[in-house]
């Protein structure tokens, strides 16, 4: 699944074409966010009557859709946020005035389940990913900036007047999340991911061995057990090695080369509209991959279905653009038809081994349940205690 995902956006990125082309597949995905990014927002609007009129002031129970869900909604959040600000100002309609009140009140509405969520690590990483933004493209970012500033500034208006003064009218008192700065017990699980790491470097354990190694650090058998490290680079370390990541590294390597070229033309031709997505799209992806660091950014479904289009894009505009060359019969025809067949081959194998993983989940679903009254989380597989450790599995 990580191979296709990371060589599948290089792979769409480096097929888009000319610079027109690359725009309208700006317009497109930005276009997309916005629109969803608003019936969202009115549907948690919806949530937030039925909970003021039940007289429920701790809205994170159910904004957004319960705790279980909060942290995955944020990496969404996370990735979508700075291109609401660039879909104000980009395509057909950035003049329209109806258009400029639904990107805003989109935009207001998931600060405001941000600020409401306590969401740290949406927080950091977009704080992170503007700082890049404007530090590296400079001042032709800045008409995006200001109205990324303002988009902020409507949700913490919102946050106030949704999440203070209207709860305050139903109750006497107002609860909800409250904001710190400790780890929220990260720190052993990252010192057990480091750990594991090391014990069969470079290669790792194994895939989904975090779930079924033994414990190696005391700090990590005494506090709760995930399903994951909350940090990607060093679950990756853990169970693929850090062969993978020096592999990270090279790609992320190639995107930083490929922006400073990119970088270099867009500030050779005068900034003008070609700036302000390079802005917005360097600023998602840098704060989703610092948001990684601390949360499962590439694990849960939405955030690697919506990371992947918005990675997609952004290599897409990285990439020098393709001349379009006369058509002709390939020649290597023969070898394309192989290579096909060979992928098509491995890809059946591979969803074989997901159909067979699918049905020892179905079968150890009731004992999990038994034993952890829990629902299902919105991953790919239905909760996060599977496989466990072999004394504790079904036979």
């Amino acid at each position: 699944m990580y191979a296709a995902f990371f060589l599948g956006f290089v792979f769409v990125g480096t097929l888009a074409g000319d610079s027109e082309q690359k725009y309208r597949w700006v317009v497109i995905l930005v276009y997309t966010a916005a629109i969803t990014a608003a019936f969202y927002g009115s549907i948690t609007i919806m949530v937030y009557l039925f909970a003021l009129s039940d007289q429920v002031t701790d809205l994170s129970d159910y904004i957004p859709w319960g705790f279980v869900n909060i942290r995955y909604w944020s990496h969404v959040a996370t990735w979508l946020i700075p291109l609401l600000a660039l879909a104000a100002l980009i395509g057909p309609l950035r003049n329209q005035r109806l258009w400029q009140f639904f990107c805003a009140m989109g935009a207001a509405l998931w600060w405001w389940v941000v600020l409401l969520s306590t969401a740290r690590g949406t927080m950091l990483g977009l704080a992170f990913g503007v700082l890049v933004a404007v530090l590296f493209i400079g001042r032709p970012a800045l008409p995006w900036l200001k109205v990324f500033l303002k988009y902020l500034a409507y949700g913490v208006l919102a946050w106030v007047f949704l999440s203070v003064l209207v709860p305050s009218l139903f109750a006497d008192e107002v609860s909800g999340r409250s904001f710190t700065l400790d780890s929220s017990s990260r720190m052993p699980m990252f010192l057990e991911a480091w750990k594991m790491s090391l014990e069969n470097f470079p290669f790792g354990k194994g895939p989904q061995s975090w779930l079924t190694h033994e414990i190696i650090t005391e700090e990590y058998r005494r506090t709760s057990k995930f399903a994951h490290p909350h940090n990607m680079y060093l679950m990756w370390a853990a169970e693929y090695g850090w062969l993978i990541i020096g592999a990270i590294l090279i790609l992320a390597g190639q995107a930083i080369r490929l922006f400073w070229q990119r970088r270099a033309e867009v500030l050779a031709r005068g900034a003008g509209e070609q700036a302000l997505p390079l802005a917005a799209f360097t600023a998602s992806v840098s704060a989703a991959l610092l948001h990684a660091g601390v949360s499962a950014v590439f694990i849960a479904p939405g955030s690697m279905l919506v990371g992947f289009f918005v990675l997609c894009v952004f290599w897409a505009l990285l990439v020098p653009n393709r001349v379009k060359a006369p058509k002709r019969v390939s020649a290597g025809l023969l070898t394309t038809v192989a290579a096909t067949a060979i992928l098509g081959l491995l890809a059946c194998l591979w969803l074989r081994e997901v159909a067979v993983y699918h049905q020892a989940m179905e079968d150890d679903r009731n004992l999990h349940y038994e034993s952890v009254p829990y629902g299902t989380p919105p991953r790919f597989w239905y909760y996060g205690n599977f496989p466990r450790p072999p004394e504790e599995m079904i036979h």
